[in-house]
């Protein structure tokens, strides 16, 4: 497929905006998977009551899509090696709309989670995907920019999903509509990577291109080289991301339950109109708190990732915001201050924490293993978000409160700050590449 005469030197395949042009595109490879995951979480309150289950059903939804991501890792980066990222793209976006669609149809709860199983599949495989795609388009050019600008466009799905799918739900009278609205952006996304493939090949056929492989993907035989530090930021990933996304899964129930926030915000007019009276009032809606962790994320991440790399101080950094779990949790379980209080201090945490973290991977293990140190860590990182989401539900369930689930993530946090001051400890013995700017 020719984009344009090739005479038109401003969008060859070498020139900037050919590359920012396939940026764009492959930004929106993750845009409909990260609003359609957290939908569910988003519309909780409402599945509760019009499915007849309880909330370790709706948690058991996302420990099925981590169950599907631990086995995506280990075939997903095979299958970018053997087909190549265009067509591995599109048959993960594909995978992607299948679970979505299942999703939006399903009878019954138990095909939710047959649809959240493929969902998961295809989803964890296209961001390992679109990877692989920012790494043969950008290595050695503007490779950070780019992965910044992917990460916050993908994550304006998920600020989207907390702040629109209730109000989709409520407009239309229909659940279901929220899930359909959720398979479109996802289709959006299939989209994408139909234009990615047709660009890329353009490219490749120009700039002689070879394909290249998937950098996130597990090799078991090399683990015995990986350093003590290495594992200690793996456990510390894991303790840390299981007490985030989990809680996610269900915060918007949580602070409709306790505090009694409304699920969308007061508002008349057309849709749009109340779209945007929804974002004016975010914080004071339900969905809208919940959405604090990802919005901070958004702003700040970038200025973080610079402040990291201007004073280094990772694994205090990763302690400082482990620190923050702490009462951030303890106070939304044991008292009634206002939850945004506590959310902009796990915003904080959310920004500090994987700002100093995924950076350090490189720093601490040999080049050659990198790719396996980050694929370990996802694998890893997702067993423990296959347990979590269900077992906080199931904590709702048991003690009909939230303040047990509360105490269950500021003990991961604790988790976390123990093994960020082990981390510390064995960066100084192994000589400190991690407290270095």
């Amino acid at each position: 497929m020719e984009f344009m005469d090739e005479g038109m030197s401003w969008f060859h395949p070498s020139r900037r905006p050919y590359r920012f042009t396939i940026l764009f595109f492959v930004s929106l490879l993750t845009y409909g998977s990260y609003f359609a995951y957290d939908s569910l979480g988003a519309i909780a309150p409402t599945l509760l009551r019009v499915l007849g289950v309880d909330r370790s059903a709706i948690g058991a939804t996302y420990t099925l899509y981590s169950i599907a991501a631990i086995v995506s890792v280990f075939l997903g980066g095979l299958l970018i090696d053997r087909i190549g990222t265009r067509a591995a793209a599109a048959i993960f976006a594909g995978l992607v709309v299948v679970g979505a669609a299942i999703v939006a149809v399903a009878p019954s709860i138990w095909w939710i989670y047959v649809g959240r199983f493929i969902f998961g599949a295809g989803s964890e495989s296209l961001v390992v995907a679109q990877s692989a795609i920012l790494a043969r388009w950008f290595k050695g050019k503007e490779l950070a920019l780019a992965f910044g600008i992917a990460l916050t466009i993908s994550r304006l799905g998920t600020l989207f999903s907390f702040n629109t799918e209730q109000l989709i739900a409520n407009y239309f009278g229909d659940y279901r509509a929220a899930l359909w609205a959720a398979v479109i952006l996802c289709l959006v996304s299939f989209g994408a990577a139909l234009v990615y493939w047709a660009m890329d090949a353009h490219g490749a056929r120009v700039l002689r291109l070879e394909e290249t492989g998937a950098d996130e993907k597990v090799d078991l035989k090399v683990i015995s080289r990986f350093p003590a530090s290495f594992w200690y930021v793996a456990i510390l990933c894991v303790t840390f991301y299981s007490a985030i996304f989990p809680f996610t899964a269900l915060s918007t129930d949580f602070f409709h339950d306790k505090w009694g926030l409304p699920l969308q915000a007061s508002g008349n007019g057309g849709f749009f109109e109340q779209v945007f009276s929804n974002f004016l009032h975010m914080f004071s809606t339900a969905g809208g708190t919940t959405s604090i962790i990802i919005f901070a994320s958004m702003v700040f991440a970038p200025f973080a990732g610079q402040l990291v790399d201007r004073i280094g101080k990772r694994a205090t950094l990763m302690i400082f915001g482990s620190l923050l779990m702490i009462p951030a949790y303890l106070l939304m379980g044991f008292t009634s201050i206002p939850p945004r209080w506590p959310m902009i201090m796990l915003g904080a945490a959310f920004v500090l924490v994987p700002a100093a973290m995924w950076p350090s991977v490189p720093l601490i293990v040999p080049e050659e293993l990198t790719g396996s140190a980050f694929g370990l860590i996802t694998m890893i990182q997702n067993i423990g978000l296959a347990l979590f989401p269900w077992l906080n539900g199931k904590l709702r369930d048991v003690t009909h409160s939230y303040t047990a689930s509360m105490l269950m993530f500021a003990t991961l946090g604790l988790v976390g700050l123990l093994f960020a001051v082990l981390l510390k400890r064995a960066d100084a013995r192994e000589g400190g590449a991690l407290e270095r700017p």
